[in-house]
């Protein structure tokens, strides 16, 4: 179990690779966190059709059943919240599909950063950085030397996060949001 202190507030978790088990609470989680990493800009409607059709529990069931996807939660430890998930990370070993992203991801082997979002009551307490340091070591142990994501041009507090662990913003990339089409900047980190 991972333990941190952060805003005067413990905070006990700890982070595991998740199981078929979590896929009803990453959908939850992830209905919380989804439009938290949007513009304020985003219609609502958009966003919530977003999660209703590509973050819901069939989704992460089928997300959990890949086995070239690995998801890490952080799983909180406090005696009145046991196993509420706090974070989540999705890690994708596949080649960029996206010819934008293709062209600016140049090592053949790099791990997609597909997901990286903690519940708002987790911001500040160390629980990102700590499921962000396990999932770079699960890079690291698989022999890869780069990852990359895909982060909105508006999320300043995120990239500002991603940079922190060793991301570079090296170009762009679109993101259909609904009729809305974002921004996002793409990030690669090399060991």
């Amino acid at each position: 179990m991972a333990e941190t202190v952060g805003e005067g507030a413990r905070v006990q978790f700890r982070i595991r690779q998740a199981s078929a088990a979590d896929a009803p609470a990453l959908a939850e989680l992830a209905a919380l966190t989804f439009p938290l990493a949007c513009p304020p800009t985003s219609p609502k409607t958009e966003v919530a059709a977003f999660i209703q059709a590509h973050l819901g529990p069939d989704t992460f069931a089928a997300y959990l059943a890949d086995p070239l996807r690995v998801i890490f939660i952080a799983e909180d430890q406090a005696p009145s919240t046991t196993g509420r998930l706090l974070a989540y990370t999705i890690l994708v070993d596949t080649p960029p599909v996206d010819a934008d992203v293709a062209g600016l991801v140049s090592a053949p082997d790099a791990i997609e950063f597909s997901k990286c979002y903690a519940h708002p009551d987790a911001h500040g307490h160390g629980v990102g950085a700590s499921i962000m340091a396990a999932s770079l070591d699960w890079i690291a142990s698989q022999g890869r030397q780069h990852t990359w994501l895909g982060v909105n041009s508006e999320n300043e507090r995120a990239q500002k996060f991603y940079r922190k662990h060793g991301f570079a913003v090296v170009g762009t990339r679109s993101f259909q949001l609904g009729k809305q089409i974002e921004h996002d900047y793409v990030m690669v980190r090399s060991d």
